[in-house]
């Protein structure tokens, strides 16, 4: 898997586009993909877990991928509720554009890909699903959650991917200490060496 240094924002090393076929809610999809971003050859274990077993998203709305790579979770969650907005982000800006133009491959008009400052910060989201970068270091990552996590929308629920070796356990703990009394964090699953947590944010 290259991909060393996917995490920031210009990845070394040429951007040339390669075709990837890949099974995105139920079909048989043709889109494109790189080196220099994260799981450039298909779907990650830890992102096909998420798709596997979370409910689907919000069917109205926004909705949110955080560090959307090539585009494989916010293109699920564009094709399964076309009647809501999609906003998928990430660093890596060879990552946006791709996210982009598999949108554009698909017809999909509901999604738009950006790098996170470009995000309205007074969005709020129904849905946000994310196998989030673990690798970007501690620090970094509670920094990232905490720009997001908190823009749920009332009722709303975050969906979360994190291997347990990779400290799923401790990152539940930490979510639960930090979000106000206003969320709930709990572990729905475990699959194949990975759980998914759930943060939910109170309806009133």
């Amino acid at each position: 898997m290259e991909s060393a240094h996917y995490f920031s924002a210009q990845p070394a090393g040429p951007f040339t586009r390669k075709p990837l076929i890949v099974d995105l809610a139920g079909e048989t999809r043709r889109l494109q993909t790189s080196s220099g971003i994260f799981s450039p050859d298909g779907i990650d274990k830890g992102t096909a877990v998420l798709l596997a077993d979370v409910p689907a998203p919000a069917p109205q709305g926004n909705l949110l991928d955080i560090g959307c790579g090539w585009g494989p979770i916010a293109l699920t969650m564009a094709l399964r509720a076309p009647h809501a907005k999609v906003y998928a982000v990430d660093v890596n800006e060879r990552c946006v554009t791709l996210t982009n133009e598999n949108a554009g491959l698909l017809g999909l008009n509901n999604l738009t890909a950006s790098t996170p400052e470009a995000v309205d910060p007074e969005l709020r989201f129904d849905t946000i699903w994310s196998n989030p970068p673990i690798r970007i270091g501690k620090d970094e990552l509670h920094a990232l959650l905490r720009l997001w996590i908190p823009r749920l929308a009332p009722g709303g629920s975050a969906w979360l991917v994190v291997q347990k070796n990779l400290g799923s356990d401790s990152l539940q703990r930490w979510l639960a200490a930090e979000l106000d009394s206003s969320f709930s964090v709990t572990r729905e699953s475990t699959s194949k060496s990975f759980r998914i947590l759930r943060i939910r944010k109170a309806s009133h």
